[in-house]
């Protein structure tokens, strides 16, 4: 959740230095030297210059702002597939120990070290076999038994669900 804050912050920031800097830069006036063309008064640029700024401050704040509040919650994954109780702790338990290692792109891991989970798209079954025995067959070097009992079953059922989507 904080990155997404961050982000969305970053671009809310960036978004108001470019717009606060292009309608400075259209009002500042003429360059010195050059002839001075009748346009509008000055009370119109103030205004026009409260309006563009005023747009500028919605667009930065407010879109933004509802794009984190209508964000992803805890229960939903990517695509907007709905995980149960079990699914959701096993997130968490693949956050803590398997994300260092495998790629899943539901829980924003890019490990370089085990297969990618997105591009395998592998059984709920499988899984708990990767989990159980571990793969040292020269093919990695996941040990046994990272995740056991219940951990283990909700881990395989979040892959099983989100791996690909």
């Amino acid at each position: 959740m904080l990155p997404a804050v961050i982000t969305a912050l970053a671009f809310v920031i960036a978004f108001i230095v470019i717009g606060l800097a292009v309608v400075f830069a259209a009002f500042s006036g003429a360059r010195r030297g050059a002839a001075r063309v009748a346009g509008p008064s000055r009370g119109n640029r103030k205004a026009v210059a409260g309006v563009v700024g005023l747009v500028v401050l919605l667009l930065g704040v407010v879109v933004p702002g509802l794009v984190v509040a209508n964000g992803e919650s805890a229960d939903s994954a990517p695509g907007g597939v709905q995980l149960t109780a079990a699914e959701q702790s096993g997130r968490e338990v693949f956050r803590e120990r398997c994300a260092t290692c495998h790629t899943l792109s539901a829980s924003n891991a890019v490990g370089k070290v085990g297969p990618n989970l997105d591009a395998l798209h592998p059984p709920k079954a499988l899984t708990l076999d990767a989990i159980k025995n571990g793969r040292a067959r020269g093919q990695g070097q996941m040990p046994a038994a990272l995740v056991d009992g219940e951990d283990a079953d909700d881990v395989a059922a979040y892959i099983a669900k989100v791996a690909g989507r």
